[in-house]
């Protein structure tokens, strides 16, 4: 695959996570992310946007947002769990993404904030008509998606890079 072929980035923040007496990465979901996880996935599965290859965080409610969004997909994507997505930094989301090989066209990654929603930020140099505004107005809630689409190669990945395409959250 040409490395000037178009390709797009799905950045997923986990659903809703319960608080029970466990460590933080393995807390699970709360009865409002179970239901709002399967809606991320409709709607992603309504956009046509489906990821070659999932990234996900390792943690109890990444890996159980990522079963009910996958459900809810035509097909379900090759899918990695990267311990390296917990907790993450902006520089460090950067550095795994830059790893990816240039075969996949659309990556999605689910993790957590604040990171997930510094990439989406941070990644966008630009933003189709009112996606940026509502980022900021909104933030990166729980279930919240965005799509920033890209040309290049995924070693070339780095801020501003990308276009700002879809903003989506549940309860906006």
């Amino acid at each position: 695959m040409s490395v000037d072929v178009p390709r797009r980035i799905v950045i997923l923040r986990h659903a809703k996570a319960d608080w029970p007496q466990v460590a933080d990465h393995d807390r699970p979901l709360a009865e409002r992310g179970r239901k709002d996880a399967p809606v991320a996935g409709r709607w992603l599965a309504a956009s046509g946007i489906i990821p070659d290859l999932t990234l996900c965080s390792t943690a109890t409610r990444t890996r159980e947002t990522w079963k009910l969004v996958a459900h809810e997909l035509p097909q379900r994507p090759r899918t990695v769990y990267e311990e390296r997505l917990y907790e993450a930094t902006l520089g460090e989301l950067i550095e795994v993404v830059n790893e990816v090989p240039d075969d996949v066209a659309n990556l999605m990654l689910v993790g957590h904030n604040p990171g997930m929603h510094a990439l989406a930020d941070g990644l966008a140099g630009e933003a189709e008509g009112d996606t940026r505004v509502r980022l900021h107005r909104v933030g990166f809630p729980t279930s919240a998606i965005a799509v920033v689409s890209f040309t290049g190669s995924w070693k070339s990945v780095e801020l501003g890079v990308g276009r700002l395409e879809a903003y989506w959250a549940p309860h906006e």
